[in-house]
């Protein structure tokens, strides 16, 4: 099998603080990476590099572990530009728009929807995303949101059903109904090709009784629950992700004291994924990951992408709002986005820069990984390697 050798780094992002500096991301100077297939075979100083078969001179730039987009939605069809651009002209956002998309998508064929999820992909690929979650819960009926996830899981592994996204149209006047179609036979259709199970638990989609009903069953059927919490207002989300040991409670912009402290308590099992591509995109108050991050939680930063209320891809665009409106430092931002994205998907081969992770990795055309903040919407990202192999 064919080593490479990536040399000449001025600045290495490992995440193992025992690697490198002491520091979270374990930061190494003058460093270099020994690839082997599609693993990370050997890091350190370049002046104790091994012999490799290949080499790449980084020329003095940054590595760092490549993203790890842990909240998306990506099988959809359609946009919803008329919506974003009323909504800037003052109208706020509420969860009823997701029913523009949940039209267009059931109007759309696979292949469409394919060709949709592909673009998507390659796009997030281009700014260093290696790791993607994404759901389905734009179909709504149970051959849709079958096809969502049969479609999602043939190009990643991270797939969630998320069926309980806003109750269906169809059943606009029988919510109970709906649950029990979401918990029973949906949930029997879409199991097989995921692996999380997702509620959109807020004002205007499901109430914390329903909330339960479909986590638990969930789980039943051997998913593992995440949860939407807390994104427009005060509810009971985080709560129920704490409780339920969700691997994720999503969104956290309306936080009790109560609430930041349950996840503090939770830091090793439940991670706070803030997703600042929504607020911008809304308008919104901005999550507060200071007091998250002060209280001892885990927090990781994603795009959110989806048509309605974040219809970014862009993991570094994330990253320089964290640091610039959520109140993070550039180092805590980067770990969100690439360990705290891992953690959130209970994941130990990603996320990370260490002998025996994944060889997923992105050169920034700059010395080091602040740049990704310091100069916001600048595309750093100039080659990527995904398990091993040169995708960018």
């Amino acid at each position: 099998m064919t080593t490479t050798a990536i040399t000449n780094i001025a600045s290495l992002v490992t995440n193992d603080p025992a690697l490198g500096d002491g520091s979270p991301l374990g930061l190494i100077e003058n460093a270099a990476v020994v690839i082997d297939g599609g693993t990370v075979a050997w890091v350190g100083p370049a002046d104790k590099a091994p012999a490799a078969d290949e080499s790449f001179d980084a020329r003095g730039r940054a590595v760092i572990p490549g993203f790890v987009d842990s909240h998306s939605h990506l099988v959809f069809a359609g946009d919803r530009t008329a919506e974003f651009n009323a909504r800037m002209s003052g109208r706020s956002y509420s969860a009823g728009g997701i029913r523009t998309t949940v039209a267009a998508t059931r109007a759309a064929t696979d292949a469409e929807l394919e060709a949709n999820l592909l673009r998507h992909l390659d796009e997030a690929r281009r700014q260093g995303t290696t790791t993607f979650e994404t759901k389905s819960g734009y179909g709504l009926t149970v051959a849709d949101e079958a096809r969502a996830l049969r479609i999602a899981a043939a190009h990643t592994e991270e797939v969630t059903y998320l069926g309980a996204h806003i109750v269906s149209p169809d059943y606009a006047e029988d919510p109970a109904g709906y649950v029990d179609l979401v918990t029973g036979e949906m949930l029997t259709a879409c199991a097989p090709y995921a692996r999380w199970v997702d509620v959109f638990c807020e004002k205007g989609a499901f109430d914390g009784d329903q909330a339960r009903a479909i986590l638990t069953a969930g789980a039943a059927a051997g998913l593992i629950p995440r949860v939407h919490a807390n994104q427009l207002s005060y509810g009971p989300g985080v709560q129920l992700a704490v409780e339920l040991e969700a691997a994720s409670a999503d969104h956290c912009t309306h936080l009790t004291d109560a609430d930041v402290d349950a996840l503090a308590q939770a830091a090793d099992t439940t991670v706070a994924t803030l997703l600042p591509g929504a607020e911008f995109s809304t308008r919104a108050q901005w999550p507060d990951a200071r007091r998250l991050i002060d209280a001892g939680a885990t927090v990781a930063l994603s795009t959110d992408c989806n048509p309605g209320s974040s219809y970014t891809s862009s993991m570094p665009f994330c990253i320089a709002l964290a640091v610039r409106d959520m109140r993070m430092t550039p180092d805590e931002a980067l770990w969100s986005a690439t360990a705290g994205g891992a953690r959130a998907l209970r994941r130990s081969d990603v996320g990370t820069v260490t002998p025996g992770a994944r060889a997923d990795l992105a050169l920034l055309d700059a010395p080091s990984h602040v740049h990704l903040a310091y100069r916001p919407g600048v595309p750093l990202v100039s080659a990527v390697w995904q398990r091993g192999v040169r995708a960018v």
